[in-house]
């Protein structure tokens, strides 16, 4: 049988079934889609590629879903570190982004982000910022998957102007990518503090017209709750919850300070939630309870936030310190194991996302975003269990290649699809404009 692609591995690690490890499997891809997963013996025998792959030390697996993140901040990677989340926001982040956000920004920052997340194994991105066409525009031109947000905040910006301005700009950028195979779109209300009843009452309207998520930051920090409970008389979720927001469509965003009420609520309503490790530690906004949501039945994703505040967009990083983060809040080691921690920064990613059934794992008729990590180096021999070896030893220089829908983007750790140098020459030149 004829197919474009045959990549046959050490291992394969399909996610689905959790903590499965095909040893010396391939996998055949046609038309952008996993055709089949086999030994590859047979695959050798079976299939008629136009393009082989032999990766002898290599771990093959789904490449990952970034739940959360704000690309086109990799221009601020570094601007304002070791700050509290709202001084960080109110002092440094906003200003600088009324100052600078533009299409531009968005565009140089975007490929800047594209070109660390490719290099990672990120093939999928859900991003919430200004500008989102540009972001659109260039994660199609990198050959990334993406979930775009429709940003709405309550007061004015660089993107727009007012309520109206921001509905009618995000509609338009839906209906330019309804049918993109490779961009979908959110509503992304910026948070509860920042976005009042009215307009969150229509987004919540919108989205199950539209049928697409929410993506939006929730319980993220103690003043958050404080300053719901000064103005509402209520915490965030229960107000979010009166107002009809809690459901599959929601992804809520970091939830760092959660009581078993909330728990119990957001379980209740089948609400997806995207853990931030990094960010949240470094910001010192509080600690998301996995393991408690994970119990209770929620569907947990990760995510990397944005560089500014990360300041990485390194899913390896960001599974071994969510695993790490788990065990010590719960006393028990085992706690995230390490095939869990990878199904937070794939399937369950992706069924936050809304797209478990094209991407997430690696099976017959899903989409083939692929990427292979060189187990072969020092620091992750010898080789007991590759997944433990991945989350536990390897970092992201050993991801070689990446694929998305059949696509190579990555080739031995080549950027196939973003200019390097010139993504390096921008972000050089925004230094000099936020510094200016």
């Amino acid at each position: 049988m004829n197919v474009d692609t045959l990549i046959c591995a050490r291992w394969v690690i399909p996610v689905e079934p959790q903590g499965a490890v095909l040893p010396d499997h391939a996998v055949a891809v046609d038309g952008g889609r996993i055709v089949d997963v086999l030994p590859a013996e047979q695959a050798r025998v079976r299939y008629r590629p136009l393009n082989v792959h032999e990766l002898d030390g290599h771990a093959l697996l789904p490449g990952f879903v970034n739940a959360h993140t704000h690309a086109a901040m990799s221009l601020f990677r570094g601007l304002a570190d070791d700050l509290p989340l709202m001084d960080w926001l109110n002092q440094h982040i906003w200003p600088a982004e009324q100052r600078l956000a533009s299409p531009q920004f968005v565009s140089d920052g975007s490929r800047l982000a594209f070109a660390e997340m490719i290099r990672g194994g990120t093939t999928c991105f859900n991003d919430m910022y200004f500008f989102p066409e540009q972001t659109a525009e260039a994660a199609v031109e990198a050959g990334m998957r993406a979930l775009l947000g429709l940003v709405f905040i309550d007061f004015p910006t660089a993107w727009a102007r007012d309520a109206d301005d921001y509905f009618a700009r995000g509609l338009a950028l839906h209906d330019r990518y309804k049918n993109h195979p490779l961009i979908r779109t959110a509503f992304a209300p910026h948070s509860p503090y920042t976005v009042s009843n009215a307009p969150l009452t229509k987004i919540n309207a919108l989205a199950q017209e539209l049928g697409i998520p929410i993506h939006m930051h929730v319980h993220e920090s103690e003043e958050e709750i404080a300053q719901s409970m000064d103005l509402h008389g209520k915490r965030p979720l229960e107000r979010l919850a009166e107002l009809g927001l809690l459901g599959p469509q929601l992804i809520a965003v970091h939830m760092t300070r959660l009581e078993w009420p909330d728990i119990e609520l957001v379980a209740k309503h089948g609400v997806h939630v995207t853990h931030c490790p990094q960010s949240n530690l470094k910001l010192a906004s509080g600690f998301c309870p996995v393991t408690d949501l994970l119990g209770a039945g929620v569907n947990v994703a990760l995510g990397t936030d944005g560089a500014a505040s990360n300041n990485d967009l390194d899913m390896i990083d960001e599974m071994r310190s969510a695993a790490l983060l788990a065990k010590g809040m719960a006393g028990d080691p085992r706690a995230l194991p390490a095939a869990q921690a990878l199904t937070l920064a794939t399937l369950n990613a992706a069924r936050a996302l809304g797209m478990d059934q094209l991407i997430g794992s690696l099976v017959k008729d899903k989409q083939a975003d692929l990427i292979a990590i060189d187990l072969n180096r020092p620091e992750t021999q010898p080789v007991f269990d590759p997944i433990s070896q991945i989350i536990y030893s390897a970092d992201r220089s050993q991801v070689t290649d990446v694929w998305v829908a059949g696509r190579q983007l990555l080739r031995e750790r080549e950027l196939l699809t973003i200019n390097e140098a010139e993504a390096l020459e921008r972000a050089r030149e925004w230094r000099g404009k936020v510094l200016s």
